[in-house]
């Protein structure tokens, strides 16, 4: 409603300065929508963003996929897990998940690399456009020029003040300028271009726009770094806070374990010692880079998925067999029971 005010004002002064004026006003405008379709430097990049957002889409979808197929996994051996098992299965898979829709935020979200590479590939672009419509405007000696593509409504706007061929055979000038290998190329380049007139005005102008322009980038930085600090923060108290509930529970587990007198199995015997021994390791070096403690931690959590797994294996094993000899002790008492001779 603002900008529709602020529109008529500027309309009803321009129709004043009009009536008072020795000459008339000369405005124009143009559509950057029209104009960024017809730059085959901006459609080719559009294209190749597109290609690395759907790439981004579809590694997603594809890591979202391997968790539900691990949850429906791990609902299907419920039966066979104890609740400390399943519980600490179900904790890693949400971890992953965690992970996975933090990664579509970092590449979606508000200031995700999206919005980055689209400001990025639009910014080249919108400065040759306001270059063009510099060079015009002064060389044709225009009052204003409007925007189509913005925020103010234009109500009606006739086609012999539409500048956005103009502008496009501009940036098409300066392309060709640019790209010229030849004399004749250069040559014909130079005949072709329009010597702006210089207009201290509009050059402050600029000025004060590139300065904003400069300080929101600075800003957006700021605001990313602070993020990226955050994040990282977010997750190394996940990742200390995980790791304290692992110990926890292994302790615990430990010392149920010496209470009721139950034995540890040689694995698992193997996998508390080597805990141990990392444990010590780690205590007495006390220099270790937390990539380095990272990657231990890594490595003993997938020694310990694999002494479940061995543990669960076997235990399927030993399910499987005890269900085929009873089977067989049934089918062996059958044939028993049909083999008996019948005294009447």
């Amino acid at each position: 409603m603002k900008s529709k005010v602020l529109f008529l004002v500027a309309i009803i002064s321009l129709m004043s300065f009009v009536s008072n004026a020795q000459r008339g006003v000369r405005i124009g405008y143009i559509d950057t929508e029209y104009i960024l379709e017809n730059i085959p430097e901006y459609q080719e990049a559009n294209s190749q963003l597109e290609s690395k957002v759907q790439q981004w889409k579809t590694e997603i979808e594809q890591r979202l996929t391997v968790i539900d197929s691990k949850k429906k996994q791990l609902n299907s051996e419920s039966v066979l897990l104890t609740k400390e098992l399943y519980e600490e299965r179900l904790e890693d898979i949400s971890f992953e998940e965690a992970e996975i829709l933090d990664y579509q935020q970092k590449r979606f979200g508000p200031n995700g690399d999206l919005m980055i590479q689209k400001k990025q590939l639009i910014q080249p672009i919108q400065d040759q456009i306001f270059a063009a419509v510099q060079e015009i405007a002064g060389g044709k000696q225009y009052d204003f020029i409007f925007d189509k593509s913005a925020d103010v409504v234009m109500l009606y706007s006739a086609e012999r003040f539409d500048l956005s061929e103009l502008v496009i055979r501009s940036i098409t000038r300066s392309s060709k300028r640019t790209q010229a290998k030849s004399r004749s190329e250069r040559k014909e380049a130079e005949e072709e271009e329009v010597v702006p007139v210089i207009n201290a005005e509009l050059d402050e102008r600029q000025q004060a726009i590139e300065d904003k322009k400069s300080a929101r980038e600075t800003e957006i930085a700021k605001r990313q770094e602070a993020q990226l600090k955050r994040r990282d923060s977010l997750k190394s108290a996940a990742a200390t806070k995980r790791q304290k509930i692992l110990d926890e529970r292994a302790a615990a587990k430990a010392k149920r374990d010496s209470a009721s007198g139950q034995k540890v199995p040689n694995a698992e015997k193997g996998e508390a010692i080597k805990k141990q021994d990392s444990s010590a390791a780690k205590v007495s070096a006390g220099t270790k880079t937390p990539a380095q403690i990272a990657e231990e931690k890594k490595q003993q959590k997938i020694k310990d998925r694999e002494a479940r797994k061995k543990a669960l294996d076997e235990r399927k094993k030993k399910i499987i067999e005890d269900r085929k000899k009873a089977k067989e002790e049934r089918e062996a008492k059958a044939k028993e029971n049909d083999s008996v001779p019948d005294n009447n």
